[in-house]
């Protein structure tokens, strides 16, 4: 029998109504006796509430607790969602991520899955129930609950469709698939129907908040063609999967990170202070990138390192800064209030002239930049917070609203 995977976001379950319309979503897939396993996430801005109720009780809450208090989101959607299920004469089941076999690594707040054994999920399956599974959500190897990260149920479902060999996964929210901008930001933005993995992939960890980027890395390594659509409106979509090279060139997305911060490191003991940077912001799970070390073993006063931490979703950074700063002590500088844009596309660093275009482009709008790094997908520049949008926009103008970017078939 046909297999799918299917997720909804929070916006789509945000209120009864809308599970009882989910519901019947369901019911009708079900009734064209397909299989069908669906990941839910907390209804509406419940995660939302949940973290601020911890930060009144704590500044720096414990990250263990913090995955137990917030893994409950998602178990009241699913236990809801069922109860919908079985009014419409569905038989269904809810499962917790551990109950579904989402094994993880022992980090918490942004635990990675290291392992799907489904079994249970597949005796449900084969019995003829819908099952329900909470997303966001797994058990480590040492049995504590762990949560994985903000956007962690799209990799929920990516993951547990690649375990039950499905013939698709649907990601569904309150938007219709992916845009070349966010459209809060960019009136202007484009709906992208095709993106392969590495374009999307490099989107969601510049900030792209569709997919989560460890979903998309899933997806890729099984070959799983993941389609983001709307809920409730269908009609369009983006299907992410695998492209030839070469078959979308140039810049397609234009993606920023708002809540930037770097650390610097300097003088001639900075390979020292790096391996002490590092290892205590491991200790508290604290992940960094874009790192630059330059100068070791030549002139050790000149010698410096960099990397950034993006700061939006870390419980008590202020209070684990200033502990980094103290271990440190001379040789650390932290640069504040920076955000992050990137130009996202296929080609971009063959040669220098994009790269030579945005600095151009900034320059002549008084936009400082304050950083750069590139990959074979993506040119990242640092700017002042308070310029994003700006620069987004204007980046937005120059590659996106002004060429029409040509999908594979047009």
């Amino acid at each position: 029998m046909t297999c799918i995977v299917q997720k909804y976001g929070g916006s789509s379950l945000a209120q009864v109504d809308k599970l009882r319309k989910v519901a019947r979503l369901i019911a009708d897939i079900k009734s064209q006796d397909i299989d069908i396993a669906v990941v839910v996430s907390a209804m509406g801005k419940t995660t939302d509430d949940l973290v601020a109720m911890a930060r009144e009780i704590s500044t720096k809450p414990p990250r263990r607790e913090m995955d137990m208090l917030l893994s409950t989101g998602e178990r009241i959607t699913m236990s809801l969602l069922c109860m919908a299920l079985h009014e419409l004469g569905l038989d269904a089941v809810s499962l917790t991520g551990s109950q579904a076999g989402i094994i993880t690594n022992d980090r918490h707040n942004d635990a990675q899955v290291i392992e799907v054994r489904p079994f249970r999920v597949q005796d449900e399956l084969a019995n003829g129930k819908v099952v329900i599974i909470g997303g966001f959500q797994g058990v480590s190897y040492k049995r504590d609950i762990t949560t994985l990260g903000r956007g962690g149920s799209d990799t929920t479902a990516v993951a547990l469709a690649a375990a039950l060999d499905a013939q698709r996964c649907e990601i569904s929210s309150d938007v219709d698939g992916v845009y070349s901008a966010d459209p809060v930001t960019v009136a202007e933005a484009r709906h992208l129907p095709v993106v392969s993995y590495p374009v999307m992939q490099e989107m969601s960890m510049a900030g792209a908040k569709v997919l989560h980027a460890h979903a998309v890395q899933f997806a890729k390594e099984k070959n799983i063609a993941i389609y983001a659509r709307s809920t409730f409106d269908p009609g369009k979509e983006t299907v992410i999967r695998r492209l030839s090279p070469g078959a979308i060139p140039g810049v397609q997305a234009v993606v920023s990170e708002k809540q930037i911060e770097r650390i610097r490191l300097y003088g001639a003991d900075v390979l020292a202070h790096f391996k002490k940077a590092v290892a205590y912001l491991e200790s508290e799970q604290i992940p960094i990138k874009e790192v630059n070390v330059t100068g070791i073993g030549s002139d050790g006063d000149r010698s410096t390192a960099s990397f950034v931490v993006s700061i939006q979703n870390i419980f008590g950074w202020e209070q684990i800064k200033a502990a980094l700063i103290n271990k440190i002590g001379a040789g650390i500088d932290i640069d504040i209030d920076l955000a992050a844009l990137s130009l996202i596309g296929e080609g971009l660093n063959r040669n220098n002239q994009a790269l030579q275009q945005v600095f151009d482009l900034l320059a002549d709008n008084a936009i400082p930049i304050l950083g750069i790094t590139t990959t074979s997908f993506r040119i990242s520049l640092l700017v002042p917070r308070d310029r994003i949008k700006k620069s987004v926009q204007l980046c937005h103008d120059r590659w996106v609203a002004s060429n029409r970017i040509q999908q594979p078939g047009n």
